[in-house]
């Protein structure tokens, strides 16, 4: 409700309390048609202490409503507590906050496109490496290998035909035709013989003389046709076609490698020891080697994601104005926001060559030497990085005061932050001293002061505030 709103609303109160006074004083009258009640009318001191009674009122109301509509408004802020972190480490030249990463993610594709026929894993799952996770629907793929197969065989028996060369049987029958050629062809030329001296005598003509003639050297051809098969038959094939009969055979052998191949890979198996960090195919749904659809219902690119959760990496964004602290293989002690009385050894593994030109940072990843079963995944950690040489000891004095990211702010090159006492903001100056996951650790504070987050920029110290879900 707008102050306007509010100042409308208590004038029309006024006035509807004014008409009830009258109305009251009205009641008051003395009903002079009543001659029996002997009562007169009431006095004038009476009737004006009344008046002035009301127009007191009046002026104590518009008094409030003047100040409700000129006073400035009090801001509504919204608050938290600031929490002092204890149990440091001493020696700590940084402190950055980041998420725990898998060092090696696997999303496991397939090689094939096909429909899930078994999914043998669930989210959480430790599976050893070659084991089978899914099995994809497989009748098209036995039938290409059966057929592939049947190829191979096929060209494999050609080659040790032609290896193997003619048999004895088709040698003989070769060597009979080739004889019967020479005894016919030999007839033939006993019977030319006579018909040239029969023609020489007149007793014969001219025609039947040709005629023997041409069929005595139709025989002499076909004897040299029997010849040289007869010849081909005792030397066997020729090694282009034995060449050609083995590529054949080899060509067959690799199609049916490949079949075998396809069928194999309906099969998925886990590719390295792990922990199953997704599953993301059903029983039914088609999964598919090529690109992969966003739609409902559409082919999956992938079955399960796994990694092995005893080989996971702190994923740090460092300021570039901190990355001169750091140096590689710099130890650290990595906390959790879920777990932060346990502390793991770590070491920086991984810098990488370029920054980050619009955060501008450098990312570093930090391994965890020592990873147990309370870490997961994208959970929030904290490195604390060690000076050179310095060794791991704790301290049980405060290391800073913890506030969110949204309650600091610059004031003259200083950074401050706003406290809500008594109904009053309070600027105090602060220095970071290390980053977290939302905030920052900083030194000015004890702990435990209510710090506002959202406030207008223009706040200054000493300035009236109201606590949001506060009267």
């Amino acid at each position: 409700m707008s102050s306007r709103q509010l100042g409308i609303g208590i004038v029309r109160n006024f006035i509807v309390a004014i008409d009830t006074k009258h109305d009251d004083l009205q009641s008051l009258r003395i009903d002079r048609s009543q001659g029996t009640s002997g009562e007169g009318e009431p006095p004038v001191w009476a009737r004006r202490y009344i008046l002035a009674g009301i127009a007191l009122l009046v002026m104590l109301g518009v008094s409030a409503l003047a100040y409700r509509l000129l006073s400035p408004a009090v801001p509504e802020v919204e608050v938290t507590r600031a929490t002092a972190e204890t149990g440091g480490v001493a020696g700590t030249v940084l402190s950055a906050s980041g998420y725990i990463v898998a060092h090696h993610k696997i999303n496991v594709n397939s090689k094939v496109t096909g429909r899930v026929a078994w999914i043998g894993v669930e989210k959480g799952d430790k599976v050893k490496e070659g084991q089978v996770v899914v099995r994809l629907e497989d009748q098209e793929f036995r039938a290409q290998d059966e057929q592939a197969r049947g190829a191979v065989e096929s060209f494999k028996a050609r080659l040790q035909q032609f290896e193997n060369g003619s048999r004895p049987e088709e040698i003989q029958q070769a060597e009979h035709n080739l004889a019967e050629a020479r005894a016919t062809a030999a007839n033939d030329k006993i019977t030319l013989d006579r018909t040239r001296e029969l023609t020489t005598q007149g007793v014969l003509s001219k025609q039947v003389l040709d005629d023997a003639t041409a069929k005595y050297e139709a025989d002499q051809q076909k004897v040299h046709s029997l010849e040289q098969s007869f010849r081909l038959a005792k030397i066997g094939p020729r090694q282009e076609e034995i060449a050609r009969a083995k590529g054949d055979l080899l060509q067959a052998e690799g199609q049916l490698a490949y079949a075998k191949s396809q069928l194999d890979a309906t099969v998925i198996r886990a590719p390295v020891t792990g922990t199953i960090l997704d599953r993301k195919a059903e029983k039914g749904e088609l999964v598919t080697s090529q690109f992969a659809s966003g739609a409902e219902g559409g082919p999956q690119g992938s079955v399960v994601s796994l990694a092995d959760l005893k080989d996971l990496q702190v994923e740090l964004d460092i300021s570039q104005d901190d990355f001169s602290k750091l140096g590689p293989r710099q130890k650290g002690i990595v906390t959790t926001d879920a777990f932060p009385d346990r502390k793991y050894n770590g070491v920086i593994a991984e810098i990488s060559p370029e920054a980050n030109r619009q955060k501008a940072t450098v990312q570093v990843k930090v391994q965890i030497q020592n990873p147990d079963d309370y870490l997961r995944p994208e959970m929030n950690a904290t490195v604390k990085f060690l000076a050179n040489n310095e060794e791991k000891k704790t301290s049980s004095q405060p290391s800073g005061v913890f506030v969110p990211t949204t309650a600091v702010r610059d004031r003259n090159g200083k950074k401050v932050v706003f406290l809500a006492f008594n109904g009053k903001a309070l600027m105090r100056e602060v220095h970071i001293v290390g980053q977290r996951s939302g905030g920052y650790l900083v030194n000015g504070l004890v702990g435990g002061e209510n710090i506002i987050t959202s406030a207008p920029q223009d706040l200054k110290d000493g300035s009236k505030i109201k606590v949001k879900g506060q009267s």
